[in-house]
């Protein structure tokens, strides 16, 4: 069954809600095998998938790219596109059009947005041309600049009621759940409790309605001088295993142990059968 934007608002209260990113068709068909609730093609692949420094550098067209890779996959969760900085920062007009862009072209389910009071149009233009919305709120990431850095939002009272209003205005607005990233877990809890829509935490503590991981996170998919979030636990070690195979593989070639006849296309009956024929061809065709 095809998630929607009113299934996953539905969960609220139900169940925990399940989020994960993917970035391409292989790892969509396994986060809906695993029967995953929403799939987020998150700008984090500026990151994890295309080597930046930070999410600022990813464009519209880059994660256009990624978001058709997941939708072609036909994904049973609902799938989120992260709309990347400076996609939403000009105008409501470019806004709108980039937006349609990953609806339109890339089939994507939902748009996500970073921050509060100060996109109020923009989730307020999103909402009234029919594109749901799921709201940012706490660290969030195209902000690294203006924060100083990835640093933990709300621990101080007033900051925290900042986050409280912001949350609120989101789902005034008609935003169908609200990413709480890198807040204290008491003020993550305090949203979560007071909101009719679900938050969807990231270093936001267990009290959230549900949690997300960058997929190559959780399955251990980087490189060991990668040092992971505190938030972040590891459920595999694929970074490792897949280096592993990949000197066995040079081993074998090597050593002449891969490919084997198993691995081989037999000669068809008519060569096989006149091989001295064919290697006079041979001997005609380099004449």
């Amino acid at each position: 069954m095809k998630k929607t934007v009113p299934y996953i608002v539905n969960l609220k209260s139900q169940r925990v809600v399940s989020v994960m990113t993917a970035y391409d068709y292989p790892s969509a068909k396994a986060v809906s095998e695993a029967e995953i609730d929403i799939i987020l093609v998150g700008d984090s692949l500026a990151q994890v998938v295309l080597g930046h420094d930070d999410t600022l550098s990813v464009t519209v067209d880059e994660m256009l790219h990624h978001v058709k890779a997941v939708t072609n996959a036909k994904p049973t969760p609902l799938v989120v596109a992260d709309m990347p900085y400076m996609s939403y920062h000009i105008s409501i007009e470019e806004t709108i059009k980039n937006a349609g862009r990953f609806i339109q072209e890339g089939k994507a389910d939902a748009v996500k947005v970073e921050g509060g009071l100060k996109r109020k149009e923009v989730v307020s233009a999103l909402i009234d041309a029919e594109i749901p919305v799921m709201g940012h709120l706490g660290l969030t990431p195209q902000s690294k600049n203006l924060m100083g850095g990835y640093k933990i939002q709300g621990k101080t009272l007033a900051l925290a009621k900042k986050l409280f209003e912001d949350a609120l205005l989101l789902q005034e607005l008609g935003c169908f759940s609200i990413v709480l990233e890198g807040v204290p877990s008491i003020v993550a809890q305090s949203i979560s409790e007071n909101l009719k829509i679900p938050t969807i935490g990231i270093g936001a503590g267990k009290h959230t309605d549900g949690q997300v991981l960058v997929i190559n996170d959780l399955i251990g998919m980087k490189s060991k001088e990668y040092i992971d979030a505190k938030f972040v636990k590891r459920y595999d070690e694929q970074y490792i295993s897949t280096v592993r195979a990949l000197k066995n593989f040079k081993t074998d070639i090597e050593n002449h142990v891969f490919p084997t006849d198993e691995h081989s296309y037999d000669m068809g009956s008519d060569i096989q059968d006149s091989l001295k024929e064919w290697k006079k061809e041979i001997k005609k065709i380099l004449s």
